[in-house]
């Protein structure tokens, strides 16, 4: 992912600053810079951290993932509906949310499984699924 570049122009005109004070603030090593033929280029994030703006949180990725099983019976969907919250209840590692819903059909003997969480998390208890299932 590419981050936004400025020219002192527009870091003047983003901080309602002379373009001189930005280039001062430049020369001075308040505001970090790359030069680039006679002109300067400034990163979005260094204008902020002059700024004394707060640091956006980056961008953190979740999944949905749906397992759908045929033929289980009651006893290992009530095994496994125990035992996937159980292992959330301890804890994720990503420390993020997990949402984990479990649904059983028993004339069809399907078992619905859809967790949404952070990958690593997701992928744990799809292992732990498997895991449970395979028995």
């Amino acid at each position: 992912m590419s981050e936004n570049v400025l020219s002192v122009a527009a870091a003047a005109e983003r901080l309602k600053l002379h373009p001189k004070t930005i280039l001062r603030f430049i020369r001075e090593g308040r505001l970090r810079a790359t030069r680039v033929g006679r002109q300067y280029r400034i990163l979005q994030s260094d204008l902020a951290a002059l700024a004394g703006e707060p640091e956006r949180p980056a961008p953190h990725a979740r999944v949905t993932a749906i397992v759908d099983v045929a033929e289980v019976d009651a006893e290992t969907a009530r095994d496994l509906a125990a035992c996937l919250p159980a292992a959330r209840a301890g804890g994720t590692p990503s420390g993020d949310l997990m949402s984990i819903d479990l649904a059983y059909d028993p004339a069809r003997r399907q078992l619905k499984v859809v967790l949404i969480g952070a990958p690593g998390d997701v992928a744990a208890m799809l292992s732990i699924t498997e895991t449970r299932l395979v028995r």
